[in-house]
């Protein structure tokens, strides 16, 4: 199975295209990266450029699934609708090429993947180095993004956001 994982933000977009074989526990990263965008860019071209390039990665790789971190906590609206509207890009880029999309909560991802949902960024970057033996520790977006798509394979119990249904066949 290979899928595209994601972590969303405005100016800095975590992405990866990670797979595991059928009947096979090893995970690889296909790619990873992040899609940045400059502090001065308006809003909407950065929308845009998150939903091309996540749409070069979807038509380079081909993934069946994606799974997305979902909305966090933040004190400030602004901030909330800011990364509502980078995470609505990048789903439109997965949804326009008819991918199943399944969101994760924070804690649950890292629970998946540090074993605790306490964890810092640095903690999940080192633990994605090691799972997946990586040669250099991923940039903390790329490493989120990745964990992301690792908590869709290790619990497989992520919601389907186009029909709200929380799935266990992964």
């Amino acid at each position: 199975m290979r899928i595209l994982s994601i972590d969303p933000g405005l100016r800095k977009t975590g992405f990866a295209v990670i797979e595991r074989e059928k009947n096979q526990d090893i995970i690889k990263a296909l790619t990873f990266g992040v899609i940045r965008n400059p502090q001065k860019a308006l809003q909407s071209s950065c929308l845009v450029n998150i939903r091309n390039e996540l749409n070069s990665v979807i038509e380079k790789y081909e993934p069946k699934e994606c799974a997305v971190e979902s909305v966090i906590y933040v004190q400030s609206y602004k901030t909330a609708i800011t990364m509502g509207a980078a995470r609505a890009a990048a789903i439109i880029a997965a949804a326009s090429h008819s991918i199943p999309i399944y969101e994760y909560a924070p804690k649950r991802i890292k629970q998946a993947v540090v074993g605790k949902g306490a964890a810092k960024k640095e903690q999940v970057a080192f633990m994605i180095r090691s799972l997946l033996s990586l040669k250099e520790t991923p940039p903390s977006d790329a490493a989120d993004a990745i964990a992301v798509g690792l908590a869709h394979f290790y619990t497989g119990q992520g919601i389907n956001i186009s029909t709200g249904e929380k799935t266990g066949s992964i």
